[in-house]
């Protein structure tokens, strides 16, 4: 797989992306690290209230994904592929959606003073999907707290990842859309993605699935 060593999938709540990470650190014998957002104790109370909640659903999320960081440097990320299903930057993206103006300030101050030891991934995968498909997976894997998400919500969230995307210049960048694929249960178009991750990627690149337009 070239020389990507630390490989990031990233997208919105419902694209897909712990189940492409399992499956790329499977493919390429990779350590896998998964965020568990089902360890987040404020993470129901949060979907019922969000403005209530905010604050302390994303400074949980923001410690705990640093927390991880941390241990990726003490088991020498460089001597082992990792495959994680986040970036760190990722939780300012949820931040800025959620977060009143006195909240992001505070958030920002610390997240500032955190991010300044976080390794940045070889690869990040970034995975689109359209806010009604990602209900619809949503809905089909059936997370009890998730069921008050709508598609205002989604909708925000899909807005903020694109417009941080499509201003990314940490490192090479894949752009995924996941409508009119299935790398779950169709083999070719796993293969074809794959084939495309173990190519040399240089700045941002966007895969488009055989007789498919990306738009």
């Amino acid at each position: 797989m070239t020389d990507h060593r630390y490989v990031a999938v990233e997208g919105p709540i419902g694209v897909g992306k712990t189940s492409f990470a399992r499956i790329l650190s499977e493919h390429i014998g990779a350590h896998l690290i998964l965020e568990k957002p089902e360890e987040n104790p404020f993470l129901p109370d949060f979907y019922k209230n969000r403005a209530k909640f905010a604050l302390q659903v994303q400074l949980f999320f923001l410690v705990s994904r640093y927390q991880q960081q941390m241990k990726l440097i003490s088991h020498d990320l460089f001597m082992q592929k990792i495959v994680t299903d986040y970036t760190f930057d990722k939780d300012r993206i949820f931040a800025q959606v959620n977060l009143n103006e006195k909240e992001m300030y505070l958030y920002d101050k610390i997240s500032e003073m955190l991010a300044r030891s976080v390794p940045q991934p070889d690869l990040v995968i970034y995975l689109q999907a359209s806010t009604e498909n990602l209900l619809t997976r949503i809905r089909k894997r059936g997370v009890p707290f998730e069921k008050s998400i709508d598609a205002g919500y989604l909708d925000e969230l899909t807005e903020a990842y694109n417009y941080y995307f499509f201003n990314y210049d940490k490192g090479p960048l894949l752009v995924v859309k996941t409508d009119e694929i299935d790398f779950v249960e169709n083999e070719d178009e796993l293969k074809d993605l794959l084939a495309q991750i173990s190519k040399p990627i240089k700045g941002t690149h966007y895969y488009v699935p055989p007789g498919r337009a990306f738009i």
